[in-house]
């Protein structure tokens, strides 16, 4: 049998995925440029600028992938762990700039690392088909990308107060984050019982 590892294959969803990654170290740095080289105000229009270019890569990468046969092994690994990154890199911002709540951060955070752990575990015991991503997990993905730049933006946009409706937007994401936990939970928990296969 071969064992010997496979070349990776490099196609628009990987490198569209990999321009996510590597806009993130950006979405974090562009808040640490001192405020007499770059205003606070530059500082939240190029972040959220970041944060909206990266979000439009993860739309377009699944996307392309699933309707061009472009998917692999390497972009299914890379494309969930470039989300939770890019939105635990924002929250940590937001949350340093006191434009989340502790709480908001800590259960959005802690959720990614609980159900990513939940599908390790049921990939192990052979029923990683349970905790598939469903529509309340969605619904909330599409609330925090709604919500992060309107936060990360900050100022009003032709007197709407953008904020407002940020924190709105993130406050129904964490409900929703919390209620999603508790689904894959409760579809998973009649196997925590189960030996792992591997």
């Amino acid at each position: 049998m071969n064992t010997s590892p496979k070349k990776v294959r490099i196609n628009i969803p990987m490198v569209l995925t990999w321009t996510r990654i590597a806009l993130i170290p950006l979405i974090v740095g562009v808040f640490m440029v001192p405020t007499t080289i770059l205003s606070i105000q530059h500082q939240n229009l190029i972040g959220c600028i970041f944060f909206i270019v990266a979000a439009i890569t993860d739309a377009l990468d699944g996307y392309i992938a699933r309707k061009y046969g472009m998917g692999t092994q390497l972009g299914a690994f890379l494309d969930p762990v470039a989300d939770k990154l890019m939105v635990s890199a924002a929250l940590i911002v937001l949350l340093n700039f006191g434009r989340v709540d502790m709480l908001v951060a800590l259960v959005m955070i802690g959720r990614e690392i609980t159900v990513s752990a939940l599908r390790e575990w049921m990939a192990r015991v052979g029923e990683s088909g349970k905790v598939k991503v469903n529509w309340f997990g969605k619904i909330k993905a599409i609330a925090q990308m709604v919500s992060i730049p309107m936060l990360l933006y900050f100022d009003d946009i032709a007197g709407v107060d953008i904020y407002f409706i940020g924190t709105v937007l993130i406050y129904i994401a964490t409900v929703l984050t919390l209620y999603s936990m508790f689904v894959y939970l409760k579809a998973a928990a009649p196997f925590f019982g189960n030996e792992p296969k591997n």
